[in-house]
């Protein structure tokens, strides 16, 4: 069970990551504190999930920051530029001797 996917990550923006962010750390430790008063967790995976989501959002915020990932209006502005270039047109064959002498 995904809590949130890889591809909405780098779909938000910079504050939505980080009130996101806040969210899941305030429920990661209220779930810990369950487990370690010695109450019973519902769904004890919902740890490592959150930990994973958690570790998700800081490498996708980092790498915007180091510029190893590009803002998300980079990659539209590829897909114009494909869009706008005209399509190879095939190369027409050489017309042969025999052809041209018939």
């Amino acid at each position: 069970m995904v809590i949130i996917r890889l591809k909405e990550i780098t779909e938000m923006s910079s504050e939505d990551r980080a009130q996101k962010l806040v969210t899941l750390r305030t429920e990661l430790v209220r779930i810990k504190t369950m487990v370690k008063a010695g109450g019973a967790v519902d769904n004890p995976t919902r740890i490592r999930e959150l930990r994973k989501t958690i570790a998700q959002i800081l490498t996708v915020e980092n790498e915007y920051k180091l510029g190893i990932r590009k803002a998300a209006e980079e990659p539209e502005k590829k897909q114009k530029k494909k869009a706008e270039k005209p399509a190879k047109e095939p190369k027409a064959k050489k017309e042969t001797e025999e052809t041209t002498s018939q």
